[in-house]
């Protein structure tokens, strides 16, 4: 298996298996970004992977996102550099072909935050933390952070989080939207696998093409979206899953996906 930098990799079955490992906070590096977008091509390549499962080692930090030296010099190239790796990373995990699942165990600061938003679906342990502070250091979130966010909590919350730095605890996380489930500490990691072997129970033809009709919703208003999904309904007719799906059901049985 390829060595990601700061990146720990398994898969089983379907399921891949990504832990963050930069201690102590799991900050993001230029070497690291590169690796997550890497990373990312290499699942997309490999059809049986259905689902990604995403958290921090240990059970303080999911990510504190990036390390502020690499911003702390008058010479702006590392920080353009560091900024169009970040938008490149967080972009293709958002375009992972399959669904991607964050485990916040911990604290998701910064561009911490912006790697969980950009996964599809969010589950945090009760005693995590969530915040977006790059505007008390004269910056603004760079990877997603100001598109994602509202999309997910509204304008309202994305500028208390955004705009007056305000840190939310899980709890609050739920209630606003940021996240869907919040479970107890040291919970979360075998929540989110099982979250994960549903999804391994789905078609990947399906899969793929409703996750790229659920997202274009964000920039495509529902008069093209609503006859893209007649389109690619048609579409997986054509493929061997969508009859096998139905046999699978009529037969009372477990599917067996083409890949």
């Amino acid at each position: 298996m390829t060595d990601y930098t700061n990146l720990d990799l398994s898969i089983n079955g379907h399921i891949a298996n990504l832990t963050l490992n930069n201690p102590p906070a799991h900050t993001w590096t230029l070497d690291s970004l590169k690796s997550l977008k890497q990373l990312v091509a290499d699942l997309n390549a490999n059809k049986s992977v259905q689902a990604l499962v995403i958290h921090g080692d240990g059970e303080k930090f999911f990510s504190a996102g990036a390390d502020l030296n690499s911003f702390a010099s008058t010479d702006k190239a590392p920080a353009t550099d560091m900024a169009i790796a970040f938008g490149e990373a967080f972009e293709a995990l958002s375009n992972f072909r399959g669904v991607s699942i964050a485990c916040i165990n911990g604290y998701a600061m910064g561009g911490g935050l912006e790697f969980a938003l950009a996964c599809d679906i969010r589950i945090a342990e009760d005693h995590a933390q969530m915040a977006l502070p790059e505007l008390s250091v004269g910056l603004l979130p760079c990877a997603g952070g100001t598109q994602n966010l509202p999309w997910l909590v509204g304008e309202g919350w994305a500028k208390r989080m955004i705009l007056c730095g305000e840190r939310i605890k899980a709890d609050k996380a739920l209630q606003i939207g940021l996240v869907e489930e919040v479970v107890e500490k040291g919970k979360g990691l075998e929540n989110a696998l099982a979250l994960a072997e549903k999804v391994a129970k789905q078609s990947p033809d399906a899969i793929a093409s409703s996750k790229n009709l659920i997202q274009s919703a964000r920039t495509n208003p529902p008069r093209y979206n609503l006859i893209n999904e007649r389109e690619d309904f048609i579409k997986l007719w054509d493929g061997e899953n969508q009859m096998e799906g139905v046999n699978a059901f009529l037969e009372k049985r477990p599917a067996e996906w083409k890949v």
